[in-house]
C-alpha cells in the first residue's frame, strides 16, 4: 500500500501530508492529456490506418468491378485525411501546450 502511496505523490496528483506541494493547474492539464487525449489521438490514428488498409484490401480485391474500386478508393482517401487529422491535432495540442508554457 506504501508503493501505491508513493507512487502517486510522485506522480504529483495528491498533496503530500508530510509537507510538499499541491497538485497545480499545470499538472492537471499534463495528466489529462498524458492519460486520455494522447491516447484517444493514438487510437483514432490507429482506426485511420484500419480504414486505410481495409480500402487498400478492398481496392486490390476487386480489380476488375469499377464500382468496388472506387469504394476501396474512398476508404483510401477517407484513412488519409483521418491520419493528416490525427497528426494535426498532436501538432496543435503542442503549439497550445507551448503558447500556455505547460509544455
Amino acid at each position: 500500500m506504501d508503493f501505491l502511496i508513493q507512487k502517486v505523490y510522485a506522480a504529483g496528483t495528491v498533496s503530500n501530508p508530510v509537507g510538499g506541494s499541491a497538485p497545480t493547474f499545470n499538472t492537471l492539464l499534463t495528466n489529462i492529456e498524458n492519460q486520455i487525449v494522447i491516447p484517444l489521438i493514438y487510437l483514432m490514428g490507429a482506426l485511420a490506418v484500419l480504414f486505410f488498409l481495409w480500402g487498400v484490401l478492398v481496392f486490390i480485391k476487386n480489380g476488375a468491378n469499377a464500382e468496388k474500386r472506387a469504394e476501396g478508393f474512398q476508404h483510401m482517401m477517407w484513412g488519409i485525411i483521418g491520419i493528416f487529422i490525427m497528426i494535426s491535432a498532436r501538432g496543435i495540442i503542442y503549439i497550445i501546450l507551448a503558447t500556455l508554457g505547460l509544455n
